[in-house]
């Protein structure tokens, strides 16, 4: 096992995973949604809560696992997830119960992420997840920068590709579509940009104000 493979371990078992968390994460795997590993669930709380986010926009809800982790970093947040798997959102719904969290801190929307976005408020949340369809990654990453404030954060997890993005042979639209992300946004003068290694990878993305 490589530095690297070891590393990635250490990081994956030392993660301790809230039991309501745990047990989204069961029946969101039962329903085929594969949600986010709890590494770098970890990682998505931690900048919820030095963020203080109140509002928070997820694209795709994965049964409801990275959502608990960002309302575990702030839990007065209140999150809109978003979802075209009616299934997936009522798993959501339902770990978001048992985990007692306020009926009024989650809000559920079922559709397309691409038709519901362009009506949301710009510059008016603190935190967009993206976590839908990697085909329509660069297109949802730019509805996320538009949507949070100055100051706020769009998270792109899986943005490896479970190793393809780091494989220059590797020329599939999916895999181009990530590097291209992370190359141009680790360039662009508009965000402050960091990509973690950890788990399945989590590109991070803070918005610059304006002068």
């Amino acid at each position: 096992m490589g530095e690297h493979d070891a590393n990635q371990r250490f990081a994956a078992e030392a993660t301790v995973e809230p039991d309501h968390i745990a047990r989204a994460r069961a029946h969101a795997l039962e329903l085929g949604a594969s949600p986010i590993s709890a590494a770098v669930g970890a990682q998505c709380a931690v900048i919820a809560a030095v963020s203080q986010a109140l509002n928070i926009v997820e694209i795709g809800t994965g049964g409801g696992v990275s959502g608990l982790w960002l309302l575990h970093g702030s839990p007065r947040a209140t999150l809109t997830t978003i979802d075209n798997e009616p299934e997936h959102l009522s798993a959501a719904r339902q770990a978001f119960a048992d985990a007692r969290v306020p009926a009024a801190r989650a809000r559920f929307i079922t559709g397309r992420a691409g038709d519901v976005l362009p009506r949301m408020n710009e510059a008016s949340y603190d935190i967009v997840l993206v976590d839908a369809d990697p085909e329509g990654v660069i297109e949802y990453v730019e509805h996320g920068l538009r949507l949070v404030r100055a100051g706020g954060t769009v998270l792109v997890p899986r943005v490896l590709g479970g190793g393809a993005v780091a494989d220059p042979v590797r020329r599939d639209p999916i895999t181009s579509a990530y590097r291209s992300l992370i190359h141009e946004t680790q360039a662009s003068p508009a965000v402050i940009g960091a990509l973690s290694i950890v788990g399945e990878g989590l590109l991070q993305l803070t918005t610059v104000a304006a002068d």
